[in-house]
């Protein structure tokens, strides 16, 4: 399963390298049998971050969607949560209220 591990910084600085990593991971995860793994973008490390973020993770969970791979965003601070539901892309990055209560629940 390919990993995207976000650095503790990801700004506009910052934006381009994480969207070509993002690309990368994608294509890791297609198997040469056609197979296709699931992108997970690891967030836990993250401490520094600005709108630029959004932009890096829809286009991460497009071109995941593109390649027939699914698309999951772990470790979010809340703060990340919350800007993304300021800018209404919260569901769409799996970081809405209603999501991250069911993924907490046990099964």
């Amino acid at each position: 399963m390919p990993t995207l591990q976000l650095p503790a910084t990801a700004t506009l600085a910052e934006a381009s390298a994480l969207a070509a990593e993002a690309e990368r991971a994608v294509m890791a995860g297609v198997g040469a049998g056609g197979e296709r793994s699931p992108l997970v973008v690891d967030a836990s490390a993250l401490q520094g971050f600005d709108t630029s973020l959004l932009a890096v993770l829809l286009h991460a969970r497009r071109q995941a969607g593109g390649a027939g791979c699914g698309f999951g965003l772990t470790g979010a601070p809340a703060k990340l949560g919350q800007l993304a539901q300021l800018y209404g892309v919260a569901e769409l990055l799996g970081l809405d209220e209603p999501a991250r209560a069911a993924a907490a629940r046990p099964a």
